[in-house]
């Protein structure tokens, strides 16, 4: 007897459903709850970029140049940030002769750097711009699977690096972020917002959208940064296949632990973005009015690589008001709601750091979840017990958790360091923490473009704006 095929009754959710632990609905609702940082699993296993190992993408890219950042390998107490890195151009195959420890005449310019002394790191590489006449590459990012529908590799970045390879601590100032690792591992250092007192935030180097820490979280100086002993680090090593969920203002610090690694993200915009883009040019205006007028102590360098140039402050003022303008309209225009959670307010928090809530993000009630499903394919990044006993003790005030303090202090001169304890990058090459010499222009900047002194500022210019109206 023949046999008969027998018809697919599966529709394409339920085959989503058979080989993905979540359907995009539950993982954008997953997302949208949390306020912790998450490692998905098996939700890109049928993604093309799993395919994109530096080999791989030698070959599509051929004789197309990349710029890489070369940072020196060292074992010093402060952070290498990217002004102090060297900077050349490369393809990706010479790239990879030189990760191999393969003879000079196939590295290129990488014969310059030895790879016992340096690392290499092709960061923050727009999709749409390295594969801009192979559209289809686009297609190889799902994100679509977490809930974003038409969200792809366009709208993603690449990074490529070797052991070693490694981002400085930092916080973005916009959205959340979403991570696949495809080749390689890299291990993640996170750090709550409510800690960024004890990460000493400065805004120099000077890239937009992004706060740097003056700790060097994986070697820190207990002397020159002692809140730091109170900080808590989750920490994770992140595999190929894994997604990691990075919550709004989570600081993180990257480093790649393989001879080389890929990995892709792509960051999600969010409602509150809009007031954040108003911190951010407010921040612009004052750090650029200050560092470029003549002063002694301003001969650092200043302005991160990724920056294209400074902008006068005529351009940065009309930035401000558009910003400021746009912000007011837009929340004039929403619908009355409930305000969400802010980092200074984070709410009640179950045993597994999850806010007792049911709705998402910003005010996003389309994908709530109840309950978290934590399991095999969802497992939080762990709170790791603090290495660095050498610290000095910290007391946690009870009328400020998020501030460490003295006993006897009183509240009001624990605020005050608490802002002060981003204050003190002085110059070029000072990197200690609080010290008693004269003030420097990148003090008084750490000080005036501190988060939390950003964002009193920005609700003043917004509360002015909307009584004066709009126009």
């Amino acid at each position: 007897m023949a046999s008969v095929s027998q018809p697919n009754f599966l529709t394409e959710e339920y085959s989503h459903m058979a080989t993905k632990p979540f359907t995009p609905e539950e993982a954008r609702g997953i997302v949208d709850s949390l306020r912790q940082p998450v490692v998905f699993s098996d939700m890109a296993s049928d993604w093309p970029a799993l395919h994109w190992s530096v080999e791989h993408l030698s070959e599509i890219l051929a004789q197309k140049a990349v710029r890489f950042r070369i940072g020196k390998r060292q074992e010093g107490k402060t952070p290498l940030f990217e002004t102090q890195c060297a900077y050349t151009e490369a393809r990706l195959w010479e790239f990879l002769s030189w990760a191999k420890g393969q003879s000079s005449l196939s590295t290129g310019p990488f014969c310059d750097y030895p790879l016992s002394e340096c690392w290499a790191y092709a960061d923050y590489k727009y999709i749409a711009m390295m594969f801009e006449d192979k559209a289809s590459m686009f297609e190889g990012v799902a994100w679509s699977d977490f809930g974003y529908p038409g969200r792809n590799g366009r709208e993603s970045t690449l990074w490529i690096g070797t052991a070693g390879a490694n981002t400085p601590c930092h916080m973005d100032c916009y959205g959340c972020n979403l991570v696949l690792q495809i080749q390689g591992r890299k291990r993640w250092h996170l750090f709550p917002p409510e800690d960024s007192g004890r990460l000493y935030p400065t805004r120099i180097p000077y890239e937009e959208s992004s706060v740097f820490s003056r700790v060097n979280v994986v070697r820190p100086d207990p002397e020159s940064f002692p809140y730091f002993s109170g900080a808590r680090a989750h920490v994770v090593t992140l595999e190929p296949g894994q997604v990691l969920f990075v919550p709004r203002h989570w600081w993180h610090y990257v480093e790649s632990i393989d001879p080389v690694t890929v990995s892709v993200n792509s960051w999600i915009e969010m409602e509150v973005d809009d007031e954040a883009r108003v911190g951010e040019a407010l921040t612009k205006a004052v750090v650029c009015a200050m560092k470029t007028t003549p002063s002694h102590d301003n001969t650092d360098d200043w302005l991160n690589p990724t920056e294209t140039g400074v902008t006068s402050h005529d351009e940065n003022l009309r930035y401000l008001n558009l910003a400021v303008r746009a912000c007011v309209e837009k929340q004039r225009n929403a619908p009355h709601k409930p305000p969400p959670p802010t980092d200074a307010q984070p709410g009640k928090r179950d045993s597994a750091g999850q806010p007792k809530r049911t709705t998402g993000l910003a005010g996003d009630s389309q994908h709530p979840v109840a309950t978290v499903p934590f399991g095999p394919h969802l497992v939080p990044v762990p709170l790791v017990s603090r290495l660095h006993s050498s610290a000095p003790r910290t007391q946690t005030c009870p009328s400020s958790p998020d501030l460490a303090c003295e006993p006897g202090r009183n509240r009001g001169q624990d605020s005050a360091d608490a802002l002060g304890r981003g204050a003190g990058t002085g110059g070029e090459g000072n990197s200690t923490g609080p010290k008693h010499g004269p003030i420097s222009t990148n003090d008084l900047l750490d000080c005036l473009v501190h988060p939390e002194v950003v964002a009193l500022v920005t609700k003043l210019l917004m509360s002015r704006h909307s009584a004066h109206g709009c126009g």
